[in-house]
């Protein structure tokens, strides 16, 4: 990623982080995990439990376009500190019965050498929305 900021620095990681979320869910582009997650990436909460690589967050990627077509997330608040990053952030979309959805979390990522090296994530159930937008 190109960026006016030295990578490992809070402020690079930053803006990863906020150009992984516009890559990776909101321009469906699955295939950026491949360029943004290291090789031994782990991701400590998986829906399935804990995954290591790249691939993983790929199919888990794809098969939510699938669910949610037009899934887009909102980063609400970004805190960077070293080589982690947090965000809290809002999902929208819409489901396979039509029904406009969204769901809340917190991602805390690991990164080195500009890439992602780990992932803890908590989110609420989804829950059916009457607007467009979301609110949190």
């Amino acid at each position: 990623m190109k960026t006016e900021y030295q990578v490992n620095t809070p402020e690079y990681n930053k803006a990863f982080i906020i150009h992984h979320f516009e890559e990776f869910v909101n321009n469906k582009n699955s295939e950026i995990a491949f360029i943004n997650f290291s090789d031994d990436f782990l991701d400590h909460d998986e829906v399935g439990g804990p995954v290591t690589g790249p691939l993983k967050a790929k199919e888990m990627m794809d098969g939510m376009y699938k669910i949610m077509p037009n899934l887009h997330v909102s980063i609400e608040d970004i805190i960077a500190e070293n080589d982690k990053v947090m965000v809290r952030n809002i999902w929208t979309g819409t489901n396979m019965q039509g029904a406009k959805i969204q769901f809340k979390g917190f991602v805390l990522w690991k990164l080195k050498d500009g890439k992602i090296i780990e992932r803890w994530a908590t989110v609420t159930p989804p829950y059916q929305s009457e607007k467009d937008s979301p609110e949190w």
